[in-house]
């Protein structure tokens, strides 16, 4: 099937507490209905909003985490074609530098809960997120790096890495 839509274009945010815990949400609602995935939204388009101030906005709609852009840091973008075959998402994946307190009330999107990285491995995620997702934080949470996937249910899923830019601690000396 082919899906012939405009990109929805949304943002990922991964926060941890000051156990190093991950601050993931059960989602209670589509896309991902029923599993944990980290918090996020999409872009409010129509006010010209950027991903960092959609990502600031989103952590404090869902959690009460007030955060700073300053306090993010973007670590990838993700063209996601025919995710679900239904739709293509453009999303930008950020780690939150500033620890959460405490777990956040539920809401109607779903319910918190805070768990270690060992622990989400056995938790039920969307498969993207499995495959994708959790291998590119844990690879590139400090760096950047920029990917297509081909999601199409049809078809093994297919990850293209377009651009990796390495941390500015593993990066070489300046010119």
């Amino acid at each position: 099937m082919t899906v012939t839509t405009a990109y929805k274009i949304a943002v990922l945010v991964f926060i941890k507490n000051d156990n190093d815990e991950h601050l993931l949400l059960l989602r209670a609602k589509p896309p991902n209905l029923g599993s944990w995935s980290p918090i996020g939204g999409k872009l409010e388009t129509a006010v010209g909003e950027s991903p960092f101030e959609c990502a600031a906005r989103e952590t404090g709609e869902e959690t009460g985490h007030i955060v700073m852009t300053a306090d993010l840091h973007l670590f990838a973008m993700i063209a996601e074609k025919s995710y679900e075959g239904d739709a293509h998402w453009l999303l930008f994946l950020f780690n939150c530098t500033l620890p959460i307190k405490s777990l956040p009330p539920a809401m109607a999107e779903g319910r918190f809960g805070f768990f270690s990285r060992g622990e989400i491995d056995s938790l039920p995620l969307p498969e993207t997120d499995r495959t994708a997702l959790w291998p590119i934080y844990d690879q590139h949470k400090d760096s950047f790096i920029a990917l297509r996937a081909d999601c199409d249910p049809a078809r093994p899923l297919q990850i293209t890495v377009e651009q990796i830019t390495p941390s500015p601690a593993n990066a070489g000396p300046l010119a």
